[in-house]
């Protein structure tokens, strides 16, 4: 299975940029964005250490609560 996780970017240097989600900050590569299309603050879907796509904010905290339920429902099965 892949996952990507929604990040806000904090800082860009192209084709680089450094991402945050939920308090940790990551390096990531934005080769797969177009450079004029990608600003600080804008959302993008990371994956394996790649922004595959550019989101809007309400969509990243959806996807962020459906993971959160997901990590929710697998910790109460480990501690069952």
């Amino acid at each position: 299975m892949c996952v990507g996780v929604p990040m806000k970017i904090v800082e860009i240097d192209y084709p680089m940029a450094v991402a945050e989600a939920k308090g940790v900050r990551r390096t990531i590569s934005l080769m797969l964005l177009p450079e004029n299309e990608v600003r600080v603050g804008d959302y993008v879907m990371v994956h394996v250490g790649n922004a595959i796509e550019k989101i809007d904010r309400e969509a990243a905290d959806e996807i962020w609560k459906a993971l959160d339920e997901v990590l929710e429902v697998l910790d109460r099965e480990e501690e069952d």
